[in-house]
This record gives C-alpha cells, sequence and structure tokens, in this order.
C-alpha cells in the first residue's frame, strides 16, 4: 500500500526536484540488502544539540557512525550530543526511524557526510518510517542548505 506525501516529498516536489520513493518493510539497518543498493548509499539523519539551545542536523551513511568531535566542529560549536529520542517529533515533526534532513519543522544547520560526492545519487528517509527518498546528494544539499564535510569516525 502506497503512503500519502510526506512534507519532505511536499518541498522536493516544490522545488522540482527530482527524487524517487523507495519502500521497505524492514529497519533501516536492512534497508539496503532489501533494496539491493550498498549501504554507503543510504543515510540516516541524526539531530544533536549543543545543550545551549542550538540543533544541528547531520546526515552519515548508515554503516558509519557520527564522529561526534568532528560534527561539532563542522557546526562550528565546542560540543553537542544526539538529541534525545523523547524530543524528536516536537523539534522536527518526525519520528525515530522517520527522520528526514527535509522537511523539519525549522531549516537547521546541515552537515552531509562528505562521502556522499562518490554516489550519483543516495538514499535518505521520506520523512516515514519504512519510506526512503533517492535523489542527487547536490539536490539534497542545495534544498537544506547543507555543509559537506568528513563527520564519520
Amino acid at each position: 500500500m502506497k503512503q500519502a506525501k510526506t512534507n519532505a516529498m511536499r518541498m522536493l516536489d516544490r522545488q522540482n526536484i527530482h527524487y524517487e520513493v523507495r519502500e521497505f518493510p524492514l529497519d533501516g539497518h536492512k534497508a539496503a540488502d532489501h533494496l539491493g543498493l550498498p549501504p554507503d548509499m543510504i543515510f540516516k539523519t541524526l539531530v544533536t544539540t549543543d545543550l545551549a539551545g542550538g540543533y544541528f542536523v547531520f546526515c552519515v551513511p548508515t554503516s558509519e557512525e557520527l564522529d561526534l568531535k568532528k560534527a561539532a566542529k563542522a557546526a562550528g560549536v565546542k560540543r553537542i550530543e544526539m538529541l534525545k529520542q523523547k524530543d524528536l517529533l516536537t523539534l522536527t515533526g518526525y519520528v525515530h526511524g522517520g527522520c528526514s534532513p527535509v522537511g523539519m519543522k525549522k531549516l537547521f544547520p546541515t552537515v552531509v557526510d562528505c562521502s556522499a560526492r562518490q554516489w550519483e545519487t543516495i538514499v535518505v528517509s521520506a520523512g516515514h518510517v519504512g519510506m526512503l527518498m533517492q535523489l542527487a546528494p547536490g539536490d539534497l544539499i542545495q534544498m537544506v542548505n547543507a555543509k559537506i564535510e568528513h563527520i564519520t569516525k
């Protein structure tokens, strides 16, 4: 059964950015196998805080781990930590496992791992658990005004 369009998809539509919806009945870690894609091509969206009222979004391959020191440096702050899961929906409008870098309640400073450059397209959450969207990294970067940095361990 096809899901209704998410806020992330509607925002891409308004900007005439091409994307492809990829649905899967599994958790994100198994999405690559299910979709027949390399794990490094599928990016997870992580939300952090500097505990001083600042929030930052990072997109890293699901096969990698965010390096909090590199991420803080990329965000221009001294220290960051992962946002508590209970605060995610209120802050972003998305639930854990369905958080998209596109279409959050507010546009937060966003950093995409530099490994995205190696792909013609990457896959990110479409804003609903079990729903992904495949798009050009440059389109994602432009859409959320992201920086590109090496932010993985």
